[in-house]
């Protein structure tokens, strides 16, 4: 039998935001989300919301429609009161009602806890940037679906400043690191299931030194580079790493190994994802 499932790429950057992605060459995370979806699961269809922009979801479709919801990253902030967050976090919760799957990275992991009722508030240690170090699966993550195929301690692409201080009911701590408590998690509420990290699978070296580059502005003040010339060099390295990935200095020089670098290693959360949560319940297992 074959079937063609339909999904939503939630991308709530702004326009402004996805503007200043593309003068730095960076892909939009949409696009990311749309690559890993086509990589994982050729021919499926996709629409595109950003709901910062537009008030309602593409020919106002509700999560029902969509055989899973897929939520970006974003550099807005969960916890502020303002149309562009809000609307998102009530499709969220129509996506638990609705009983349609979910993944989201990042902004998705925070949206996944606070439609469920949890909280997220400004990481006290400040921003979590390039490489999320030492992420540990928990004991129940070492048993989840999710993170099938994944070591029990590995790195992750990573942007963010806030982070989940209390989980929901129905939620499931699945991996941490010493940095942010909750980096991977699985949220059960009324009838639907998301699963998410906080940590970017569908970045990759490149996108990563992108986004470097697009907030240089904030991380030379907080210290994560001396100066314009010292983020260059920095850039520059993951640069060439990401075209010759067998670059043994390269590696070493910036504590980079196959967990990031393998594609399909990076992404064994979303390809759980697909295989264990969307296509069973599409085939109507």
């Amino acid at each position: 039998m074959t079937m063609t499932l339909r999904f939503l790429i939630v991308d709530g950057y702004p326009k402004a935001s996805r503007e200043e992605f593309d003068r730095v060459g960076m892909k939009d995370a949409w696009l990311l989300y749309a690559e890993m979806l086509q990589k994982h699961l050729p021919g499926a269809e996709y629409r595109v919301w950003f709901p910062s922009d537009d008030p309602a979801p593409p020919e106002g479709a509700g999560p029902e429609q969509y055989a899973g919801v897929l939520w970006t990253g974003c550099n807005l902030t969960i916890y502020h009161d303002e149309a562009r967050v809000t609307r998102q976090i009530e499709y969220a919760k129509a996506c638990y009602e609705a009983g349609t799957p979910a993944f989201g990275t990042c902004w998705g992991l925070q949206m996944a806890v606070a439609a469920a009722g949890g909280e997220v508030k400004a990481n006290p240690r400040g921003r979590e940037m390039g490489i999320a170090r030492k992420i540990r699966l928990t004991p129940e993550g070492l048993q989840h679906p999710m993170l099938q195929g994944k070591p029990p301690v590995y790195t992750g692409f990573i942007s963010h400043l806030d982070e989940v201080t209390n989980l929901p009911p129905g939620a499931v701590l699945l991996a941490s690191n010493d940095f942010t408590r909750v980096q991977a998690v699985e949220v059960k509420h009324g009838k639907g299931t998301f699963w998410a990290t906080q940590y970017h699978p569908e970045y990759d070296l490149h996108e990563v030194a992108c986004l470097i580059t697009a907030r240089e502005p904030k991380l030379v003040p907080e210290g994560f580079f001396r100066d314009h010339e010292d983020l260059l060099q920095y850039v520059g390295k993951l640069e060439t790493l990401s075209r010759h990935p067998d670059r043994k200095d390269l590696r070493w020089q910036l504590d980079i190994d196959d967990d990031v670098l393998s594609g399909e290693l990076r992404q064994v959360e979303f390809n759980n994802w697909v295989n264990k949560l969307v296509l069973p319940r599409a085939v109507g297992e």
